[in-house]
């Protein structure tokens, strides 16, 4: 569909329903505008995948309507399929200085620069897209350079907050004040496009000043002692924080982590970590006394192949010894709590001290909490609240929330739900398709295709392989919890294939098909006798 020049439509592919992979659609007068191109991380729903995308039909179908993608900011949740997506689109990118210099490094691993065209929107000046105006207005997240976007339409303007919190001491940048957003309210907002993720947290964030206190007061208390801090590569104002911390107890500084290295390079380039300090290199630190050092690490999610992983695991040249400290300055990522136990524990095997967020006040979140939820209500005044970037139970209680304090109206929607926000009263007009997509090994294929499905069938219940020729059948098994009785179960399988291809009469047993299916039931039969499962089974002739 076109959206009409009457009609102002919102449309989210991805990051409604759930925690990440934003994409979100706005349309008028024929024409669409994108914010935000994200992606997430598989689970064990995918085995063998690590990346899932939004099913981008809807716009690719409408290309030459789509006018620009605008990104918010430079988390993986909102840049991270432009390298597989932009192209095809074939539309301008618009970005600050920080986020587009991560999009040009994603879009040089790809060979893709100079084949997409990226904006670097340095001047926070209005620009316009088709019938879109659109200006950004700096808002503090856990990474430099949040934003929010003021969207200009014909039919009224439109908040998109982007991922957000309020920070009294933000450490890097400067967000846009009280006044100015109260301000923008002035002067009229139809809708409020906003972040949930913390709608249920009772108090607000907090500050990253804050954190700076915490931690020079806990590591301080580790006087003589190897410290780790773990944090996400991507929060600038924590490396700086960081760094502060180091010179306020006499440490010197090491970073441990690819990731952490690329954000600050970047960082610095567009003008952040100005007075990082030095960093010495892993031999040096571990040269130093055990007091002297501090170690920035990546890994505080568990990742494997991430510093403090290798550390717990003694295979990396940064060790820790009994006694030593490891913070953690982030917070647990849902689904990751198994793997970040794991590290856990061989820490805690080698007698190494830990203390997180909940013992101490070493990290603050990213995102908004109800007393900032209420402050954005009262000074951006929109008529319409349309919660995103949650699970339902997040958009549904922000829903909740801002009819609570008097917002007009409130539309809980999820991916694919196709919303008219004007004119006269908004609501749900129809509904668009929104699968998913993985990268599977360098394939992006879809998400509950034959191949993943069969993978997951085979990580759940193993394979037995039947092979026929004319006078016998050779059966193998993989996967199935049969060990020590392993062989005894494959005579016995292929003895019963056997006598079921013997039962196969006249042309029935001539038909290749026919045979298939009989040597496949009699091995399945055969498998949930023995083992209880129900595996996979391939038949060749």
């Amino acid at each position: 569909m076109k959206p009409k020049k009457d009609e102002l439509l919102f449309l989210a592919l991805g990051g409604s329903g759930e925690i990440g992979m934003n994409v979100n659609l706005y349309g008028t007068d024929g024409k669409w505008l994108m914010v935000d191109l994200g992606m997430t991380f598989a689970g064990d729903q995918y085995p063998g995948v690590d990346l899932v995308f939004a099913d981008l039909e809807f716009i690719e179908e409408r290309r030459k309507d789509l006018v620009g993608i605008v990104l918010t900011h430079g988390h993986e949740d909102h840049i991270g399929a432009i390298p597989y997506f932009a192209d095809e689109l074939g539309v301008p990118l618009y970005a600050t200085p920080f986020t587009a210099r991560l999009i040009h490094e994603k879009l040089e691993e790809a060979g893709l620069v100079g084949d997409i065209e990226l904006n670097v929107v340095d001047d926070l000046e209005r620009f316009e897209l088709g019938p879109f105006g659109v200006r950004y207005v700096p808002l503090a997240h856990s990474i430099a350079e949040g934003n929010a976007l003021l969207i200009d339409t014909p039919h009224g303007r439109i908040f998109h907050t982007g991922d957000w919190k309020l920070d009294d001491e933000p450490i890097v940048g400067t967000p846009t004040s009280e006044e100015e957003l109260r301000a923008i309210g002035e002067e009229g907002v139809l809708a409020l496009v906003c972040d949930s993720t913390n709608v249920f947290d009772p108090k607000a964030s907090g500050s990253e000043g804050d954190v700076r206190r915490a931690l020079d007061e806990e590591i301080g208390r580790h006087k003589g002692k190897r410290v780790v801090v773990t944090t996400f590569a991507s929060n600038v104002a924590r490396m700086q924080t960081l760094g502060e911390v180091a010179r306020d107890t006499g440490r010197q500084l090491c970073v441990a982590g690819r990731s952490l290295d690329r954000i600050a390079r970047v960082a610095q380039a567009s003008g952040y970590l100005k007075d990082f300090p030095p960093t010495v290199d892993w031999d040096t630190a571990m040269g130093l006394p055990r007091g002297e050092v501090m170690i920035i690490a990546t890994g505080g999610q568990g990742e494997p192949r991430a510093a403090l992983s290798r550390i717990s695991e003694g295979n990396h040249p940064i060790s820790l010894d009994k006694g030593d400290v490891v913070l953690f300055s982030s917070r647990q990522i849902p689904g990751n709590e198994i793997s970040i136990g794991a590290v856990m524990n061989r820490l805690a095997a080698d007698g190494i001290e830990m203390v997180t967020a909940r013992q101490a006040d070493i990290h603050v979140s990213g995102h908004p909490g109800r007393p900032e939820l209420e402050a954005l209500y009262e000074w951006i005044a929109p008529e319409i609240l349309v919660p995103v970037h949650g699970e339902m139970r997040h958009m549904t209680e922000q829903a909740k929330l801002g009819k609570e304090v008097g917002i007009p109206r409130q539309i809980v929607q999820s991916n694919g739900d196709l919303i008219r926000l004007a004119p006269g009263a908004p609501g749900k007009i129809g509904e668009e398709r929104t699968d998913r997509y993985v990268l599977d090994g360098d394939i992006i294929a879809p998400a509950d295709g034959e191949g993943i499905t069969m993978r997951r069938r085979l990580a759940q219940s193993g394979v037995v392989i039947v092979a026929l020729d004319k006078n016998d059948a050779r059966v193998s098994a993989v996967g199935l919890p049969l060990e020590e009785d392993l062989e005894d179960f494959l005579e016995e399988a292929r003895r019963d294939v056997m006598t079921a291809l013997r039962k196969l009469k006249g042309s029935r047993a001539r038909d290749p098909e026919q045979r298939r299916e009989a040597a496949r039931l009699a091995a399945r039969r055969a498998a949930k006798r023995w083992s209880g499962k129900k595996p996979q089974v391939e038949v060749l002739l």
